[in-house]
């Protein structure tokens, strides 16, 4: 059985290119929101000397992430206001991750409104740090492989413009509308 949830609104792209502070930012505003789970799990691996990590493992952090997420989407299912997600179900893993047969059903069968925001690499405001190890130039890499991923998951993606995270915000809160009241009128 597809669930779809068109009040579900993810944000995904590369490392270090903005989601976290716009998804405080719309949390702020009063919107509801969904922390992303892949610093959780890097911060509980580390703290229990675990491996799976995206520099150690990348496919045991990869399963890790996507049984979080698909059990956070799971949880969620009957809430009927907007929600935005830091990261999600397709973005689990990375360049090197092979999805299991589970996770493959998983993004099959859970799908988020078909607008999906990704906040392009933006060299200004990247920055590395004990749980973001990737470069600028791996992070941009990232970016292509998540446009493409979008695309074959049926999925449309925005790319936000570089602006202030004000601005990124009302133009993500002015798509939203848009595509909310396309949807209203095909009703």
């Amino acid at each position: 059985m597809i669930v779809s949830r068109p009040n579900f609104f993810l944000f995904t792209g590369g490392p270090g290119v903005g989601k976290t502070t716009l998804i405080e930012h719309l949390r702020a505003r009063g919107e509801r929101c969904v922390e992303e789970t892949h610093r959780r799990v890097i911060r509980d691996e580390v703290a229990a000397g675990g491996s799976a990590l995206p520099w150690l493992d990348v496919q045991a952090y990869g399963e890790r992430t996507a049984r979080a997420d698909i059990a956070i989407f799971d949880s969620m299912i009957d809430v009927q206001e907007r929600v935005f997600f830091d990261r999600g179900i397709p973005d689990t893993g990375g360049p090197h991750f092979t999805p299991p047969p589970w996770h493959l059903e998983a993004l099959r069968t859970r799908r988020y409104n078909r607008t999906v925001f990704v906040p392009p690499p933006w060299r200004k405001i990247y920055g590395q740090d004990t749980e973001r190890k990737q470069t600028f130039d791996e992070s941009a890499q990232v970016h292509s492989l998540i446009l493409a991923n979008c695309r074959d998951l049926a999925y449309e993606p925005v790319i936000l413009p570089l602006a202030s995270v004000e601005d990124r915000a009302e133009f993500v809160l002015k798509v939203v509308d848009q595509v909310s009241t396309k949807a209203r009128s095909r009703t």
